[in-house]
């Protein structure tokens, strides 16, 4: 089944709405296609026979009918605005909900500018197609079958004209299509390469500026641009070449209907209204075939937008909870590393840390130091099920952390990243992430222990202040302190800091660890670090070195025993200098 025909599935909720608007689209067809009648009627019945009295009755149901028609025609389009935009946003759930499941593996594998796009233009191509095909997709096929009946009826004989002028119709719009369909799916992905280039340099302009990169950044941008430009007059010459071949074919069958149907009319065997009415609807059917033409290249780009935005809703997350998942009722915090190996990618690739093996005790502070790159941030990774082991287990009070539930596991698990990420809202807001019904006390709190409170309420607004886009008003070390109190809040039996104090001064880091120490006291905390003093006081240091555990030990023991801890403390705080 290919995708744009799969994405009509999501329809079904507004199949009373689709309905509704393809019998009012019949109606359309029909009052349209009642006028070439009415006009032969006015013209052999009325103005032929000098009877005003059918040329006013007739011109009344010719006004009566287009109104109809633009009645008919205004419902459809209200009925078929509401089912594709239902679509729309029925379709944006279902990518947003999944991407919400994916894991860390799965982000891996999408860049934020493709999700963004399948979201965006990708949904919109879908919603396009769909719209059209309650409106001009059904509409064109039926004016086109209805004409070509109705040319029947009126005069047969001049239909042979339609007979000969279909199959050359129908050869250049397979030509046409057959070429135009590679460049409208060429025209698609020039679209997706120049929303990535765009979401990078606006997400980086920072950095653009920083490093007087504008230039580059516009030239990149600039050829991408023409690129989409290039592709696009493609599409727009063949059109250009195809339409009046098109519209020369229709001229040649009104002069054939003409001359022809003149013949008739001084024979006899036909009036001048009926050849009227024979060219209008010759008309009608050439037109319907031109629209159904000019629009395959839609179908072609909504086909290859659908096939990405079901990329992204058939990935099957890469990390999930089994049936028969185990949910303790308290989690103590004793965690165990056992012969682990992990590696990114699907084929494995080489590994990022490999037989990795040690103990956290409950209550515990365990520090992570090692050189960038050694597999810090990829080790803490692994406890809340971010990613899964290739080789070995973790365990959390002797459960694998594979069979606890998802939910469970990472309620227990606090964890303060790398990149710190804040949310548009208030300071109170971001602070209260992951617990929404915390009071102001508890939030006040967290916020001092994190050294937050005095430069929040150096604000106007204090807790009500706006944090800008991804914390852009705030310093590094001030969105750090607010990724902190929002990790504590939560009060987690498993506490991780990523390099969570990386931006903040000495002195502060000094004071943020005391504080943890009285309002995390019986949990367990995994610390990584780069500055030697922020693991002085933990119970146990493990140094990593190329993915494995070089040594492991206090501070007092690594200093006799591990040449890599002390190079990185004599690097820092001097050589020849004791802190016990």
């Amino acid at each position: 089944m290919s995708s744009l025909k799969r994405s009509f599935r999501y329809l079904k909720p507004y199949s009373k709405e689709a309905t509704g608007a393809v019998i009012l689209l019949a109606l359309v067809v029909a009052a349209n296609l009642s006028i070439p009648r009415l006009v032969q009627v006015i013209i052999d019945e009325g103005v032929a026979a000098q009877d005003l009295d059918i040329i006013i009755r007739t011109s009344l149901l010719m006004i009566v009918a287009s109104i109809l028609s633009a009645l008919f025609m205004t419902g459809n389009t209200i009925l078929a605005i509401k089912a594709s935009r239902g679509v729309e946003a029925d379709f944006r759930d279902a990518i947003f909900t999944k991407i919400q499941t994916y894991s860390f593996g799965n982000l891996d594998d999408f860049t934020t500018g493709q999700l963004l796009t399948r979201l965006t233009s990708d949904l919109n191509q879908v919603r396009l197609i769909i719209t059209m095909s309650i409106r001009m997709f059904t509409r064109m096929p039926l004016t086109f079958i209805l004409s070509i009946a109705l040319m029947w009826i009126t005069n047969r004989q001049l239909s042979i004209i339609m007979a000969v002028l279909l199959p050359i119709t129908l050869t250049l719009v397979y030509f046409f299509i057959r070429v135009s369909q590679p460049l409208f799916r060429k025209v698609q992905e020039r679209v997706d390469y120049l929303n990535q280039v765009l979401q990078e340099n606006l997400t980086g302009i920072r950095v653009v500026k920083a490093f007087v990169r504008r230039e580059h950044e516009n030239n990149r941008f600039e050829k991408t641009n023409d690129e989409l430009y290039a592709a696009s007059v493609k599409i727009n010459r063949n059109l250009g070449i195809f339409m009046p071949f098109i519209t020369l074919l229709l001229n040649l069958g009104t002069v054939a209907v003409i001359y022809f149907g003149g013949i008739q009319v001084f024979r006899g065997t036909s009036s001048v209204g009926e050849i009227i009415a024979f060219i209008n609807y010759l008309s009608s059917a050439m037109f319907s075939v031109i629209v159904l033409s000019s629009m395959a290249g839609q179908i072609s780009a909504a086909e290859a937008s659908a096939k990405r935005i079901f990329q992204v809703i058939d990935e099957e997350p890469k990390i999930k909870g089994k049936p028969e998942a185990v949910k303790p009722d308290s989690i103590d915090g004793r965690i165990v590393f056992e012969d682990v190996s992990f590696s990114y990618g699907a084929d494995g690739g080489l590994p990022v840390l490999f037989d990795v093996n040690f103990v956290v005790e409950p209550g515990e502070t365990v520090a992570i130091l090692g050189a960038t790159g050694s597999g810090k941030s990829t080790l803490v990774h692994l406890i809340p099920r971010f990613y899964d082991v290739n080789e070995g287990r973790i365990t959390i009070d002797g459960w694998d952390v594979r069979d606890l539930e998802l939910e469970t596991l990472r309620k227990a698990v606090g964890i303060s990243l790398q990149d710190t990420i804040l949310f548009s809202g208030t300071i109170r807001d971001n602070i209260r992430y992951g617990r929404s019904d915390a009071t102001e006390e508890e939030v006040i709190s967290v916020a001092k222990a994190a050294q937050a409170h005095d430069f929040i309420m150096s604000f106007r607004d204090g807790y009500d202040s706006i944090v800008g886009q991804r914390g852009v008003n705030l310093s590094g070390g001030q969105k750090q302190r607010l990724a902190i109190a929002r990790v504590l809040l939560i009060k987690p039996k498993i506490l991780i800091l990523d390099d969570s104090t990386s931006s903040v001064d000495v002195e502060t880091e000094i004071k943020i660890e005391e504080a943890l120490e009285t309002i995390m006291k019986g949990s367990t905390s995994i610390i990584i670090a780069q500055r030697i003093s922020t693991v002085l006081k933990a119970d146990k240091i493990l140094v990593l070195d190329k993915g494995s555990i070089a040594d492991i030990g206090s501070h007092r023991e690594l200093l006799e025993s591990s040449p890599i801890y002390r190079e990185i403390y004599d690097s820092q705080l001097g050589e020849g200098v004791q802190f016990e």
